[in-house]
């Protein structure tokens, strides 16, 4: 078992070659040490080429213990990524894990969580009120795109300045999601926000002789906002907002869910999205459903309760 760790390196420096990020590349490492941790309490002791299906299937087991559906299915789909790597280097003949899938998980009977239209302008009013002039700009911008295109985090963390089109008002999202580039269309306020802070980040790059950053969010250091960094960057407004804890896929959901509610079609909010499948976009029809809300209010019991309350 000590070419584990050695091996492990190996596939995470794959992970890198093939253009994952660094945040997942961290995740598959923990998970991947838990499971050599387990291996090596094997008793008897065995080699890696002597680990079989059941020994696996037992690992499995003992990760579902208290854990989510959707932790399980991580798990399944990181070893089964592991163990075909270890196939093309010969060490298993083939991946008893092709097969395997997690327990079936419905995200349709999760409801996506939006933030309230109080809490994104208490959101706005904290980024409103900061000191810097650059972080001012640069923050209400995040948020601008956020909440008005329904960006990813990662999208948006990968964002260059070459991306934005101030002619025809758009962003070139990149396809590492979904595997297809698409444009995001910039609405006037947004188109305001953005040209608002660009020259502010120019200057800014200029003093500290970084003028050469491509990321259209940079930091204090002038080097790209990660991904983490504007996850903190939010949630350090919500706190001075006092607002619950947000995440940044909840402007997504937000965004989403508003777009429906104001009579937008659904292939409409599937385009801002960038959802390949409508049936993702679908699931916000069960917390923003104007024609639901309509149809309720002509039920007769609404006139049966108005005679007795």
């Amino acid at each position: 078992m000590r070419r584990w760790d050695r091996l492990l390196d190996e596939y995470l420096e794959e992970c890198g070659t093939r253009g994952l990020s660094s945040i997942t590349i961290y995740g598959r490492r923990l998970e991947l040490e838990k499971t050599g941790c387990w291996l090596k309490r094997l008793r008897p002791r065995r080699n890696l080429e002597e680990i079989s299906s059941d020994d696996l299937i037992r690992y499995i087991r003992s990760r579902m213990t208290c854990h989510s559906k959707a932790t399980v299915i991580g798990v399944v789909s990181i070893l089964r990524g592991m163990w075909e790597f270890l196939v093309r280097r010969e060490v298993w003949s083939e991946n008893p894990l092709r097969w395997m899938r997690g327990p079936k998980l419905d995200d349709r009977h999760r409801l996506p969580r939006r933030i309230s239209q109080s809490h994104l302008r208490a959101i706005w009013k904290a980024a409103e009120g900061l000191r810097s002039k650059f972080n001012r700009h640069r923050d209400l911008c995040v948020l601008s795109l956020l909440y008005g295109t329904g960006l990813r985090r990662g999208e948006l963390e990968r964002l260059n300045v070459d991306d934005w089109d101030r002619e025809s008002a758009t962003l070139k999202v990149d396809g590492r999601k979904t595997g297809q580039e698409r444009v995001a269309v910039m609405g006037q306020g947004i188109w305001r926000c953005v040209e608002a802070y660009l020259p502010i980040r120019q200057s800014f790059l200029e003093r500290t002789g970084h003028q050469e950053e491509p990321a259209l969010f940079v930091n204090r250091r002038s080097e790209r906002l990660s991904g983490q960094a504007l996850s903190r960057m939010v949630q350090g407004l919500a706190r001075s907002a006092d607002v619950p804890f947000v995440t940044l896929h909840q402007f997504r959901h937000s965004c989403a869910s508003d777009l429906l509610e104001n009579g937008v079609p659904l292939p409409d909010v599937q385009r801002v999205l960038g959802h390949s499948c409508i049936a993702s976009t679908m699931r916000y029809t069960h917390i923003a459903d104007p024609q639901r809300t309509e149809a309720v209010t002509h039920h007769p019991i609404n006139g049966m309760l108005s005679a007795v309350i």
